[in-house]
């Protein structure tokens, strides 16, 4: 029997690969995507779903004083009232994407022991989504946070490109004893 999985964030670009992806695999998925940019998906019954995979955020923004409260509306306030509607209608597993941001690091490694420290709103408001929405765990309910490293992929957005635009720019390529993920 198939697993039926809500994704949020209808336009991005890791929901949008993971659909794809999801929906290679032969039978073991149905997949709803839907947006979460107005109030609508308050009126969703989320009983009928096995997992949500909250994936949509605010990100690839430069960080202002003007926009830093959105960072908090959107990546904490958006993820818990999403997480606890899960729980009150009886979702079983809810999945967070968040972010390696929330270790606030430019440089060194990150490893079991490394504690949360963000620099940044993006991170701030992605580590106080993760503290709230754990508070909801139970037997009945279960919360998975996830923190990739850098996403990459064809038509990313993001860092990456930048990386490769520098690449394609220049006739060496150092030596480097890269330790990012």
């Amino acid at each position: 029997m198939s697993k039926k999985i809500l994704i949020t964030g209808l336009t991005g670009y890791i929901a949008t690969m993971l659909k794809d992806y999801l929906n290679k695999q032969e039978n073991q998925y149905v997949i709803e995507m839907i947006s979460v940019r107005d109030t609508n998906w308050k009126s969703k019954d989320f009983s009928v779903y096995d997992s949500i995979i909250h994936l949509a955020g605010i990100a690839h923004q430069k960080e202002t004083k003007k926009n830093s409260q959105q960072y908090y509306t959107i990546n904490r306030d958006l993820t818990i009232d999403i997480a606890q509607k899960a729980k009150f209608d009886g979702c079983s597993h809810f999945i967070f994407i968040s972010t390696m941001s929330v270790y606030g690091m430019n440089s060194g490694v990150i490893t079991r022991s490394t504690k949360p420290n963000p620099k940044s709103n993006y991170g701030k408001s992605k580590l106080q989504a993760e503290t709230e929405i754990s508070k909801l765990e139970g037997d009945s309910f279960k919360v998975c946070i996830l923190r990739p490293p850098m996403v990459y992929g064809k038509g990313c957005k993001g860092n990456f490109q930048s990386i490769v635009s520098i690449v394609k720019k220049i006739s060496i390529f150092p030596m480097i004893n890269n330790k990012r993920s």
